[in-house]
C-alpha cells in the first residue's frame, strides 16, 4: 500500500478549509491534510519548529496569498529560497485574480496558480482537479530528499 500523501493547506478562511477538507476526504488517493491559518504557522509547520516539531514534511502545499501575520507571498519566498524545502510543490489557491499576484507568484517559483471559485460545486471541482493532477499524475519528489 502506498504511503499517504501529506498535504499542508495554508488557509485563513474556515469555510474554504472545510471545503478542501471535504473534497480531499473523498479522495481516491490516501492523504493526510494539515491546516494552518496564517503564514507564521505555515513556516513553523514546514520547518518543524515549536509545536510542530513532529509534523511531517509536506509532500504538497496549498497556499492562499492573503493571510494574516505573514502573507502567502512571503511564505512562498521563504520556501523557495531554502535548499531543503524548495522542491516541495506549492500550489497557490487564492481569490486574487490580479495579474501582479500571478506574475509575482510564478517569479517566486510557485508550481501553479489557481483562482478559487465562489460557487461550492466549482470549488469542489477545483480541489478534485488539484488532487487528480498533483496526487495521481505528477511524480512528487521523495520526501526528505536533500539533493
Amino acid at each position: 500500500m502506498a504511503k499517504a500523501v501529506d498535504i499542508l493547506l495554508v488557509e485563513d478562511n474556515p469555510g474554504d478549509a472545510d471545503l478542501a477538507r471535504e473534497a480531499l476526504e473523498n479522495s481516491k488517493i490516501s492523504n493526510n491534510l494539515y491546516v494552518v491559518e496564517d503564514g507564521v504557522e505555515a513556516m513553523a509547520f514546514i520547518k518543524r519548529s515549536d509545536k510542530y516539531a513532529n509534523a511531517p514534511r509536506p509532500d504538497l502545499i496549498l497556499l492562499d496569498l492573503n493571510l494574516p501575520r505573514m502573507d502567502g507571498r512571503e511564505v512562498l519566498s521563504e520556501i523557495k529560497k531554502d535548499d531543503y524545502l524548495k522542491r516541495i510543490p506549492v500550489v497557490i489557491l487564492t481569490t486574487s485574480k490580479a495579474e501582479e499576484d500571478v506574475l509575482r507568484s510564478y517569479n517566486l517559483h510557485a508550481n501553479c496558480y489557481i483562482t478559487k471559485p465562489i460557487a461550492f460545486d466549482q470549488f469542489m471541482k477545483v480541489v478534485e482537479s488539484i488532487e487528480d493532477f498533483w496526487l495521481s499524475i505528477v511524480v512528487l519528489p521523495p520526501n526528505g530528499a536533500k539533493q
